[in-house]
């Protein structure tokens, strides 16, 4: 389910930004939550973070390396190396958290792979399925009818 739809159904409000989106640093600065997945490297900059706001980085690009420190096991420096889309030596001091590149949601993209190759498991096998994600508080599932 598209990230979006996600936090809509869970009563959550959503503006969705794209990489030609007028504007996008205002619209960043007010938001409490941001889901960086543009595809282009550091697009997200370091003033366009309101104080506080948490900083889910979905991207991962393969730039150029240009700096030295920046070496192989063997020691040799690296021709490339991975960045996300959030610039994150510039956000991450006004964040209350935010995900790096590589080694942020990448693990969680692979547990929920497995959790989805599970639940198929099960509908093959004629079972239900486990829920995608739990109701909101507030809805009272046993009174639906």
């Amino acid at each position: 389910m598209p990230i979006c739809a996600l936090l809509q159904s869970m009563n959550g409000t959503v503006t969705c930004c794209h990489s030609r989106t007028k504007d996008t640093a205002e619209k960043c600065r007010n938001a409490d939550i941001i889901i960086a997945a543009v595809g282009k490297a550091e697009y997200v900059r370091g003033d366009w973070i309101k104080p506080g706001a948490v900083v889910i980085d979905v991207g991962i690009n393969r730039v150029e390396n240009k700096d030295p420190k920046e070496k192989t096991k063997s020691g040799k420096m690296k021709k490339y190396v991975m960045k996300g889309d959030v610039n994150f030596d510039e956000c991450a001091p006004k964040c209350s958290y935010i995900t790096p590149v590589p080694g942020g949601v990448g693990p969680m993209t692979i547990a929920m792979l497995c959790k989805n190759t599970y639940n198929l498991a099960l509908h093959s096998l004629g079972q239900p399925r486990e829920p995608l994600r739990k109701s909101p508080s507030h809805v009272n599932i046993s009174a639906r009818s």
